[in-house]
């Protein structure tokens, strides 16, 4: 007699009530997909490269890539476009992530484009939209034929537009009109000299998957991602931390609260919530309740206009 064990094939979730020690669990099946993403790309593309910013989508996105070619080296050096504001803590833990697994940095500076004249400071501080000529500048002079970015569809309506494989033009520009069907867990990677691809191996996970996978993993992260201490100011509705970006103005007040990252990037643009979330457990429970995401509760550039992130993705951004 045939079981259930015996006829179920793919890596999709465990149905209610599917004991089987041959399904997968949630986590599971998408530690699955990611895995088999990047074996792909490996074996599809000759010099691609990994975003690493010390943020959790890319700790996370680092922690497969370890696991899909164990035990051998990530076949991938790694690129970080550095605002020249990122949070102390989190280029602390990028730089000791880098030597303990011997691998290979390349860092992209705003701050030397802005040295240069190529690009101007904005008059609200923030670098965040900045990145882009780095990033594409960076892509062309190694050569990456594809990128791998922690991007996932939750986070924001034009990254929910997103395929796994995304093409990008000559000019690092992004159509959605050329967006390739991906049935089947089947990507198309072809592409033209001087076009790259833009990769996702978390497309399908959300911010709460995240953290799950996280706590189950054992994965060490900075602590501005848990709640501490912390000078922060009061700006369109967002804590914001003091710095040399320009914060705060005459009229906003610094005060100590016991605050929490929930996503990280450039100090003028990513605000922090308050929390007592000390803990992985506190953490879960917390974004299991949340009704905003991540990106909707905490990042100013995304809400310059209604199509902000989209206009930016247009021109070359992640």
């Amino acid at each position: 007699m045939t079981t259930a064990a015996t006829t179920r094939t793919g890596t999709g979730p465990v149905p209610e009530g599917d004991d089987s020690p041959y399904a997968l669990s949630h986590l599971d099946a998408l530690e699955s997909e990611a895995v088999h993403i990047f074996r792909e790309v490996a074996g599809e593309f000759e010099r691609p490269v990994i975003l690493f910013s010390g943020g959790k989508d890319s700790i996370v996105m680092l922690h497969l890539a370890l696991k899909a070619f164990a035990p051998a080296p990530v076949p991938f050096s790694l690129l970080h476009v550095d605002t020249g504001h990122n949070f102390p803590e989190v280029l602390e833990y990028r730089d000791r992530t880098v030597e303990k697994h011997g691998l290979r940095l390349h860092v992209a500076s705003v701050q030397d484009y802005i040295d240069r004249g190529v690009l101007k400071e904005r008059p609200d501080g923030t670098r965040n939209p900045l990145q882009t000529v780095p990033l594409t500048e960076a892509i062309q002079q190694h050569r990456f034929d594809a990128v791998f970015g922690g991007g996932r569809r939750d986070e924001e309506k034009a990254r929910a537009k997103e395929r796994v494989f995304s093409l990008r033009d000559e000019f690092s520009q992004w159509d959605p009109r050329r967006q390739r069907p991906e049935l089947w867990q089947l990507y198309n990677g072809r592409h033209a000299p001087g076009e790259h691809v833009r990769v996702f191996p978390l497309s399908n996970w959300t911010e709460l998957d995240v953290w799950q996978y996280i706590a189950r993993e054992g994965i060490e992260l900075p602590q501005i991602y848990f709640a501490h201490k912390r000078q922060v100011f009061r700006r369109s509705g967002m804590w914001l931390t003091a710095g040399e970006w320009g914060g705060p103005k005459d009229d906003e007040t610094v005060e100590t609260r016991q605050v929490r990252y929930r996503t990280v990037g450039d100090m003028s643009c990513t605000g922090a919530v308050d929390s007592d979330a000390t803990t992985l457990d506190a953490v879960i429970t917390e974004i299991a309740a949340s009704r905003l995401t991540e990106r909707g509760a905490t990042r100013a550039d995304d809400k310059m206009s209604e199509a902000a992130m989209e206009d930016r993705k247009r021109e070359g951004y992640f």
